[in-house]
């Protein structure tokens, strides 16, 4: 390490404001970005304007959905929206450069049921070390992280040789668009750090996540003589065992990074709607629901596979096989992603987490669920993902994370963004 890098790594880790990145979590948790929302959108005019004040080379910027919805590699929504923002800001420095990318998404999943938790939870709760609320680990964490990084770096004063690029990016849990309008924008970068929560380990592979459609038909009578009928309940019910079939195949001699999970690639049927009067024998069932990706699976591929299995489930049932369920892929579609095997990224970051904890350097795995990871990987960008907080409280309603850990990726962030792109 050269004296100058040494003496730029002290004064930006001294420059962290840990009670500041605090006040910043607060403050992004209490705006209610649900994804699709009016607040997603404003959640990202305060952030540029932070950036701004910063000064930061700001790009805001009204995406083009319907162009980007045309588009042959568009990744898929659930979420109904009007509007999309994409935000990204860049240090001075060379163009030529290497430049690393800081992202992070700004949208959240709803709340579910409030009264399982304790409180509003868009009104973050602080007990002691961890604070409380949706979106506290997924992944607004991450994203006060990536600014704190940010602010620290240029209240140092350092002077880089190559550039910092800050991608605050929305709709990545329905799919990514927001990752995707701003990779379609231009904004790409050598290297790229994703701060979802990782656990203390760095993930350097995404599995995907297909959502699918099955369409169950069956004949409507009244219920007092439900054997003139057939209820669409009943038909589904042997497309569901051969699903499960399916899951326990593809689950089969999973990759290394992988091996932790039990089911690696779950195949998931999330919702079921069948049936519009009680005293009716139902004419049609829809199910919903998530198929898992193997990595490296082109997911036309798995797509095949689990349309060939609800196939072969109608080809054995008598009403099915003349009434035939039917498959269609709508909302998000991830592919799997992953860093290219052996990449420097993995060992910067590794190595800036030990210089910047005293701590082993954390390990490797993948993670069994989609993310804007494949996004940046697909465009030829080295990707992987550490953050601060625990993906199993996610999306629930004791979602929550440590702010000293938030700190401890803070000061990593600092240290692998100037080692990667080098100071004068």
């Amino acid at each position: 390490m050269t004296s100058a890098l040494a003496a730029a790594e002290s004064a930006a880790l001294a420059a962290i404001d840990e009670a500041a990145l605090a006040r910043t979590l607060l403050e992004l948790l209490a705006v209610p970005s649900v994804t699709g929302s009016a607040a997603e959108s404003e959640l990202q005019h305060l952030l540029a304007r932070r950036l701004d004040r910063l000064g930061l080379d700001v790009d805001l910027w009204a995406m083009d959905l319907p162009a980007l919805r045309a588009h042959p590699g568009f990744p898929g929504t659930e979420a109904p929206r009007e509007e999309a923002w994409g935000l990204v800001a860049t240090t001075s420095g060379d163009p030529d450069g290497p430049t690393m990318t800081l992202q992070g998404h700004v949208d959240v999943v709803p709340p579910g049921d409030r009264a399982r938790w304790h409180g509003d939870p868009f009104v973050p709760r602080v007990v002691g070390d961890v604070i409380h609320g949706r979106g506290a680990c997924d992944m607004k964490a991450g994203v006060a992280a990536n600014l704190a990084a940010l602010e620290a770096i240029r209240a140092s004063g350092v002077r880089l040789r190559g550039r910092i690029a800050a991608h605050f990016v929305v709709s990545e849990e329905d799919g990514g668009l927001g990752a995707f309008g701003t990779l379609q924008r231009g904004h790409t970068g050598d290297a790229c750090i994703i701060t979802e929560p990782t656990g203390g380990t760095v993930v350097t592979a995404n599995a995907g996540a297909l959502t699918f459609r099955i369409d169950v038909p069956g004949l409507a009578t009244h219920a007092s003589t439900r054997d003139a009928g057939v209820s669409a309940i009943d038909a589904y019910l042997p497309i569901h065992h051969a699903l499960a079939r399916l899951e326990a195949r593809r689950n089969t001699g999973a990759d290394p990074l992988m091996a932790e999970y039990r089911i690696p690639y779950a195949l998931s049927v999330g919702t079921l709607r069948a049936g519009d009067w009680a005293s009716s024998v139902p004419d049609a069932l829809v199910a919903e629901g998530r198929l898992g990706v193997r990595l490296g699976e082109d997911p036309a591929a798995a797509r095949g596979e689990l349309e060939r299995c609800v196939a072969e489930a109608c080809a054995d049932d008598p009403w099915l096989r003349e009434h035939p369920a039917t498959v269609t892929w709508s909302g998000g579609q991830f592919a799997s992603g992953r860093l290219p095997s052996g990449h420097p990224l993995r060992d910067l970051v590794g190595t800036a987490y030990a210089d910047a904890t005293g701590a082993t350097r954390p390990r490797e795995r993948g993670a069994p669920y989609g993310s804007d990871l494949r996004l940046y990987a697909a465009e030829g960008v080295p990707t992987l993902q550490f953050g601060p907080g625990d993906v199993r409280l996610a999306h629930g309603p004791r979602e929550e994370v440590s702010l000293a850990e938030t700190v401890e990726v803070a000061r990593t962030l600092v240290l692998a963004t100037l080692r990667a792109v080098g100071v004068d």
